[in-house]
């Protein structure tokens, strides 16, 4: 008996330890679904567990039953001349899921129209109606609709950085009275990726450079995740890990990237264990990048002068 006591002692540790991991494990999970981040399956796979990778999503600000009337509000900017055809349809289709998750707690019996509005920075605007084809029954997901999410597409973003060979940044006069416009005015941004963007919250006229690759990340199908140290994520798609650095441009900032900030970017990178790092910034790089990028070839400088060849690289895929 006192031979089985430790045993028992050791077995119920590992019971609790096994449990608290489990319910740690399903939270984490939870938290994933509900950001629209990837969650793991076991389901039907083999040798591995499966990625699925869940689509970004806008973010629901209201939710409203006026009559027959289900109304969504959506935190999404609009472009000056409102809503276009795809936006418009990609909304109202959005609407409609929020609804059908909304009729399991809500009465829908009466709603026979759903209204989707969006817009910031004042009264919502009206984006456009679905009529239901029955009272109080909603149709099934329009697939046909457009989607926040190209994972599908063959191109990626961050490998597409790290083929060729790098680019020798232009040189740039540094003057601490220079500064820099937001980075959207000076980009050619493809419809698919702007109203992928939109979607997300992501303004492309008033964006910095992070939001702008942390938005193309989330809608090529990575999770994007806090990197535990101060302006950094890391990036996670097809069991490869990239670490994010942004280094943003403040006001009588010198319009160059910093060397300090390039080897704090380069120490951080190690430190996390990633496979690859990027650090984006809507500054110019100075000619150290090149050498830096020579040096670990596992790290690339998104700089203000290499995003409109990102963006490009996008259009032609």
């Amino acid at each position: 008996m006192e031979l089985l006591t430790p045993t028992l002692i050791f077995a119920f540790a590992l019971l609790v330890v096994w449990f608290l991991l489990r319910r740690s494990t399903e939270a984490r999970k939870a938290a994933l679904k509900d950001a629209g981040m990837p969650v793991r399956s076991k389901a039907g796979s083999k040798g591995g567990e499966i990625v699925v990778h869940e689509r970004p999503r806008p973010t629901v600000v209201a939710f409203h039953v006026r009559d027959d009337v289900a109304e969504v509000t959506f935190d999404v900017p609009l472009p000056a001349g409102g809503a276009d055809e795809v936006m418009q349809e990609l909304l109202v289709a959005e609407a409609l899921e929020v609804v059908r998750e909304k009729q399991h707690t809500l009465p829908i019996t009466q709603v026979s129209k759903v209204t989707a509005f969006a817009g910031r920075g004042g009264d919502p605007i009206k984006v456009g109606t679905m009529e239901l084809p029955t009272r109080g029954e909603l149709p099934p997901p329009l697939v046909a609709a457009p989607q926040l999410h190209l994972g599908h597409v063959g191109f990626d973003p961050i490998d597409a950085q790290f083929e060729g060979d790098s680019e020798v940044p232009s040189t740039v006069t540094k003057s601490r009275s220079d500064t820099l416009g937001p980075i959207g005015a000076e980009l050619r941004i493809p419809k698919a990726v702007e109203v992928g963007l939109r979607g997300q919250g992501i303004d492309p006229a008033e964006m910095d450079s992070g939001q702008l690759v942390a938005g193309l990340l989330r809608l090529f199908g990575y999770a994007v995740v806090d990197g535990g140290v101060p302006a950094s994520y890391t990036a996670s798609k097809g069991g490869s890990v990239t670490f994010v650095r942004q280094v943003s441009h403040e006001a009588d900032d010198s319009p160059e990237l910093d060397e300090k900030d390039m080897r704090t970017f380069l120490v951080d990178f190690l430190s996390s264990k990633a496979d690859r790092g990027l650090l984006v910034s809507d500054k110019y790089g100075p000619f150290s990048v090149y050498q830096m990028e020579k040096a670990e070839p596992r790290i690339q400088f998104v700089t203000r002068e290499r995003l409109q060849k990102f963006i490009d690289a996008l259009a032609l895929n």
